[in-house]
């Protein structure tokens, strides 16, 4: 599976703004306006005492498309700062993901084997199916779901991804 469509590669966007109604809606309302996909996108308050929160935004695009997003979300109000992880130097992505198998006999043996190389947490157990907790980045996360499929697959819950730059500076 490759990282790249045809607008171009995948860029993890990291945005800080204020916590206030009708944020979250003016971002994505950026992106559906001008025809660009949002592939991922996690959001949560980060500083209490200043009011703020973080949107993570993972999306595709060329770098005359990227530059662009990124020149449009810090014209928004009350957009403090926008970071590009993906071209800014090194950073973590993590995803976290709630895996439903329903099986029994081998395939459930089986189920608990892959969960065990890939570090996967059952959470919830039943004669009859499992919920597993996977963390990791997204290729781990679609290599995870992928092994389950034809173990008795039956529902996924993902995150999203969060993503932070590596090192000392700080948005």
């Amino acid at each position: 599976m490759s990282d790249e469509t045809n607008a171009g590669p995948k860029h993890t966007i990291a945005v800080l703004v204020d916590n206030e109604p009708g944020v979250l809606a003016r971002v994505v309302g950026l992106f559906s306006g001008r025809g660009y996909n949002i592939d991922s996108l996690t959001v949560a308050e980060v500083d209490a005492r200043r009011d703020r929160s973080r949107i993570n935004i993972v999306t595709s695009g060329n770098e005359m498309i990227i530059d662009q997003i990124r020149a449009q979300l810090e014209r928004l109000v009350p957009v403090f700062n926008v970071v590009d992880l993906t071209e800014d130097g090194p950073s973590v992505e993590r995803e976290l993901a709630l895996i439903k198998v329903v099986a029994t006999g081998e395939n459930r043996i089986e189920a608990l084997r892959v969960a065990d190389i890939f570090r996967a947490r059952a959470v919830d157990s039943t004669m009859g199916s499992f919920v597993f907790e996977v963390t990791g980045d997204s290729g781990k996360v679609n290599a995870f779901i992928d092994l389950m499929e034809p173990l008795g697959l039956a529902e996924v819950s993902r995150t999203g991804v969060v993503a932070i730059a590596r090192g000392a500076d700080a948005m």
